[in-house]
């Protein structure tokens, strides 16, 4: 960093006493566990701050490359007050800005995060400084959707968990594949890609992992996917799983987040099991020795089949159908399973296209197609291979190459000799499936309660080597968010919550038989 930039963000005097003068302006919230400098330059005001907030955390993004020569100030020996930040990005990193914002900090703290800027470097960095308060607040906005979806969903999803323990009977261990794969999500546009997914269906070898909700419009065109992926914890996801169980959309395998709802029929499909990576879920499928594959939760299901398909296959990766937005007054590619509710609505005083209409202003006036296709612009260069676009994907997606050139490459991939010898033989040599027992279906109903004592032994076991449990506090934090709605719930108020729950599945299994 050259003096220059150093004398204009700082005072040329006494650079401590100024930032010592900001801090204690300052207005600051007492429930504050962290706070996000935006360029605090030599570091001047970090001091002050951990004095005044306790142990809160103090993250600082910087707007160059020259972070790591300047976390403190250069005279930090010389003075005992200066300290760094607990942890710190800078351009070149290594990691994306809001990969680095999930992994310190958790979307349980939305409303605990507090921006501090540094002015001064607003006029040395310009575009760059107004960059990280955006990508900074559009972390916050969206860890607050996360935080409300949680709060309004917690309870049925850690119900849902329980429940599909009793459903899944044969468990899929993927290998790597090497064939090119194909992920179709239920935009409008996936209309006009599915002729060439015909004929490459036909004709070459094509592995097809289709969102649940894509799922009739494949079928109405006779095509059938070779995986379906379902995330959604809403009983109305089941109108998407349905189809499923009949005709030409009938499932080969499935794909199901473990949070997610699924109907009894699920049972009778081989099942690749999803955790979102939480110590809850590990413990416990662990523990009972399900296999599972860990990967990150997301808003929306397109993105966890794109997290999918990369564990899947090292080969290329295309996507169909991902529109992030209206097409008019249509959300969705026809025939569409939910429409059915319109239809069955509908009549003179309230006709399907008023309906639609309707739908498509509350879509649009949400704004979470807007948010996922933000965050799909930043998290498509953290990808580990380039996503081909087939149709009229979101924009973001169409910054690689023309449409044309990926349909090109999309017949080559799926007519090559060797790529259809490898599909024919994918689901013996690369799709082996486990059984978990025959008697499992008999002890079905003990399922949940050997669950329950799992989360009850590592919340209150002790160790002679540990003052509490190993686990104990991320698991008390994690299950405090999804079942109280706060992260730091008493052991015992979480265990009382924990039977009542246990209590409700049991309760609801009995009036399922």
């Amino acid at each position: 960093m050259s003096l220059e930039k150093t004398a204009v963000l700082h005072s040329r005097y006494n650079p401590q006493a100024e930032a010592d003068r900001y801090i204690a302006s300052l207005a600051l919230n007492e429930a504050t566990r962290f706070f996000i400098l935006i360029e605090p330059g030599l570091g001047y005001m970090i001091a002050p701050l951990r004095k005044r907030a306790g142990g809160a955390k103090i993250i600082a993004l910087h707007a160059d490359a020259d972070a790591t020569s300047r976390t403190t100030a250069p005279d930090v020996e010389q003075n005992s007050a200066l300290s760094p930040p607990d942890s710190s990005w800078c351009p070149g990193a290594g990691i994306a800005l809001q990969d680095f914002l999930e992994r310190e900090i958790p979307d349980s703290a939305a409303a605990e995060i507090h921006i501090l800027e540094w002015r001064p470097a607003r006029a040395v960095y310009g575009g760059e400084y107004l960059r990280l308060i955006a990508e900074s607040a559009e972390f916050i906005k969206r860890a607050d959707a996360n935080l409300r979806t949680i709060n309004a969903f917690g309870t049925r999803w850690f119900k849902n968990f329980f429940r599909n323990l009793e459903i899944i009977r044969n468990v899929i261990r993927p290998a790597p594949l090497s064939l090119p794969l194909l992920v179709t999500s239920s935009g409008p546009s996936l209309e006009d890609a599915i002729p060439l997914i015909q004929e490459r269906a036909q004709h070459g070898a094509l592995f097809i992992l289709a969102v649940s909700s894509s799922v009739p419009a494949l079928a109405a065109a006779g095509i059938q996917p070779t995986m379906v992926i379902t995330t959604d914890g809403g009983q109305w996801a089941n109108f998407h799983l349905f189809d499923l169980f009949h005709g030409e959309s009938r499932a080969q395998h499935l794909a199901a987040a473990l949070t997610a709802a699924l109907p009894s029929q699920c049972a009778a499909l081989p099942i690749l099991p999803m955790s979102d990576g939480s110590v809850w879920q590990a413990l416990i499928l662990s523990k009972l020795a399900i296999p599972f594959i860990a990967l990150p939760q997301r808003g929306t299901v397109s993105a966890s089949a794109l997290d999918v398909a990369f564990a899947l296959t090292s080969g290329d990766v295309f996507i169909a159908g991902l529109d992030l937005e209206n097409s008019g007054i249509r959300a969705h590619a026809r025939p569409y399973s939910l429409d059915r509710l319109i239809e069955e609505k509908s009549g003179r005083l309230a006709p399907c296209y008023s309906q639609a209409f309707k739908r498509a202003a509350l879509l649009q006036a949400g704004g979470s197609f807007g948010i996922y296709a933000s965050w799909f612009a930043k998290q498509l260069a953290a990808y580990p291979r380039q996503i081909y676009s087939l149709g009229k994907n979101n924009r973001v997606f169409e910054s690689f190459e023309s449409a044309g050139k990926s349909a090109v490459r999309f017949a080559a991939a799926n007519t090559a000799q060797t790529a259809r010898a490898t599909y024919t033989t994918h689901r013996e040599t690369h799709f082996q499936v486990t059984q978990l027992g025959a008697s499992r279906a008999n002890a079905a109903q003990q399922t949940a309660k050997k669950a329950y004592a799992i989360l009850e032994n590592a919340l209150t076991e002790k160790t002679a080597q540990e003052e509490q449990p190993p686990y104990a506090a991320e698991l008390r934090k994690e299950l405090g968010i999804l079942l109280v709605g706060k992260s730091n719930p008493t052991p015992q108020e979480l265990l009382e919550k924990l039977s009542e729950t246990l209590h409700a599945i049991k309760k609801g299994s009995r009036h399922a038989n």
